[in-house]
């Protein structure tokens, strides 16, 4: 059912579509370099060769985009979380300590993406509370990383599912860990000695049972398996750890908690508490991905 009354139903239904992730630099009235992270990029033409980015119409950079002569888009390859994170959060000086250089025509590169585009700013078309930047491309280059990705709120990358397929085979008894949400809330479970742990589930090679399976059995709730999120562990303790969907109804087992209300010191194994906390963090910056950047 089409929900254009409720914002936050509209953001989780863009949130569902895949998306690369990316850096967008220039160059403020000032000559110092300015960017911001964004997934709403895409091409539109190859004859002639054109390029949007969409920009919040609440950004203090807005005047510097929509004026300027033109801008970059930095295609972040999967090993850049940190970067994406940077430029979605507010910084003083964003390019502290970045390896950049200026491009064929200005606009910062940022070292070792997964592609780049130096542009011309063609149009600025107005849509509602952003703008619509429409690049002609100067100038692209592009490597052989693979870029990084974004659905439903965190990021996932091509490097994750070749390694969890890797220490499935290798390691058969690895455990399948599960950061089960519903609603942006993560469902924990609870022990007996009051300590909460991340559900997680023996699945040896050779038995029908799945993650989605050993998950619904234990809360009774619809599950669906998304994404790795992680590859950690040793040997025989490697576990792989899977974003997951719930659906609605009443959780048998474990208690939901919105990821700022997560009380992480009750979170026994240090492994799983340094995961949640990566994922913490990261649930407070990429909500803004579909729709906003943050400056």
């Amino acid at each position: 059912m089409l929900q254009t009354h409720d914002p936050r139903a509209l953001r989780d239904a863009f949130g569902a579509f895949m998306t690369g992730v990316a850096v967008v630099t220039a160059l403020d009235a000032q000559g110092r370099p300015i960017g911001f992270t964004a997934n709403s990029f895409a091409s539109v033409s190859l004859d002639p060769p054109l390029l949007l980015v969409c920009l919040a119409r609440s950004s203090r950079n807005l005047a510097a985009f929509s004026q300027g002569p033109g801008f970059a888009v930095n295609v972040l390859a999967e090993h850049q979380k940190d970067i994406s994170n940077r430029f979605a959060q507010p910084v003083q000086d964003r390019f502290a300590g970045l390896d950049w250089r200026a491009g064929p025509h200005g606009a910062p590169l940022i070292e070792t993406v997964a592609a780049w585009f130096d542009c011309a700013l063609e149009r600025v078309v107005e849509a509602g509370d952003h703008v619509i930047l429409l690049g002609r491309v100067q100038a692209f280059e592009h490597s052989a990383a693979n870029g990084l990705g974004y659905v439903r709120g965190s990021y996932f990358t091509p490097r994750l599912a070749e390694e969890a397929t890797r220490t499935a085979s290798a390691a058969p008894e690895a455990r399948a860990v599960a950061i089960a949400t519903r609603e942006d809330q993560v469902l924990l479970f609870e022990d007996s000695d009051g300590q909460l742990r991340l559900p997680a589930f023996d699945i040896p090679q050779g038995e029908d049972a799945t993650l989605a399976s050993r998950l619904r059995e234990a809360t009774e709730l619809p599950v669906v398996v998304g994404f790795v999120y992680a590859v950690c562990g040793h040997g025989r303790e490697r576990r792989i750890v899977y974003r997951c969907e719930l659906g609605t109804g009443v959780a048998t087992h474990g208690v939901f908690f919105a990821p700022e209300a997560i009380p992480l010191e009750r979170i026994g194994d240090e492994e799983m508490r340094g995961i949640l906390q990566q994922y913490v963090g990261e649930s407070a910056l990429l909500p803004q991905l579909p729709t906003r950047q943050a400056d």
